[in-house]
């Protein structure tokens, strides 16, 4: 039997959340770390400048007032007396798709379990209403089973979306690259009664740039989308070009010193 650990960054109280846990029963012992309320758009952040706490609010099942990313710390390093096999992340309420990744407290949990060096995964449903969590949580019981027998590449994670269609109505499955999107105006202006001026961080998502083999055209198509994904955030192809740079830099800090 497995040991598989389960967060999220919609709180341990979304019913996400809840239907995963329950869907992955079947592969052993499972634990809930979660934030104590909803913390979408937090990305990696982790909290340093306070202690924090976690209260098992039922059997394996811990709340705690951080971030994704401090369940993760918080519940591998302190809660659990040995590393899990797995952590899955989700059900995201909404998409993690292309670029919105690098926002993502869900992706970032994942990529936290990573860096720790436990297998991992992200699962978010492509919907904004009426999430079929049940049909979400009962691809990531497949997955889950796949992932434990064989593993996943070194340092790699995967980042997966569905469309919000029972598994029956999916016209498939496809490995994926990470799209980007083209917004519209990102930031609206307005002014409360008093004349002060007042901004709201959202953007309207237009459209993404075309490409066969994103995760957007997967979904697209009605296909569930999986991108694996890796910690090095490394360009390797700039290296080269960016020699110049390195002998020009050099150049002038060497001329500086000698002055």
């Amino acid at each position: 039997m497995s040991l598989i650990f389960v967060t999220n960054d919609d709180g341990v109280h979304s019913p996400g959340i809840q239907m995963l846990a329950r869907a992955l029963k079947p592969l052993g012992d499972i634990y809930v770390v979660a934030p104590d309320r909803e913390r979408s758009a937090v990305s990696h952040s982790l909290t340093l400048h306070r202690p924090l706490h976690a209260d098992e609010i039922k059997e394996r099942v811990y709340s705690v007032n951080g971030t994704p990313t401090d369940c993760v710390n918080i519940g591998v390093n302190g809660i659990l007396k040995v590393k899990p096999d797995l952590v899955v992340s989700g059900i995201n309420k909404g998409a993690n798709l292309g670029d919105d990744i690098t926002y993502s407290g869900t992706v970032m949990a994942a990529i936290e379990a990573r860096i720790l060096g436990i297998p991992s995964f992200a699962i978010s449903l492509v919907a904004s209403k009426n999430f079929l969590f049940q049909e979400a949580a009962n691809f990531a019981l497949i997955l889950s089973e796949e992932i434990i027998k064989g593993g996943l590449p070194e340092s790699t994670l995967l980042n997966i979306n569905l469309p919000n269609l029972p598994l029956s109505e999916i016209k498939g499955l496809r490995i994926t690259r990470q799209g980007k999107r083209i917004y519209g105006d990102i930031v609206t202006e307005i002014v409360d009664p008093k004349g002060k001026k007042h901004y709201w961080i959202g953007g309207n998502r237009l459209f993404w740039e075309k490409g066969d083999d994103t995760d957007f055209e997967a979904i697209h198509e009605g296909m569930i989308s999986i991108t694996p994904l890796h910690v090095d955030l490394t360009n390797y192809s700039a290296i080269e070009k960016l020699k110049p740079l390195q002998e020009a830099l050099n150049s002038v800090i060497h001329n500086r010193v000698l002055i």
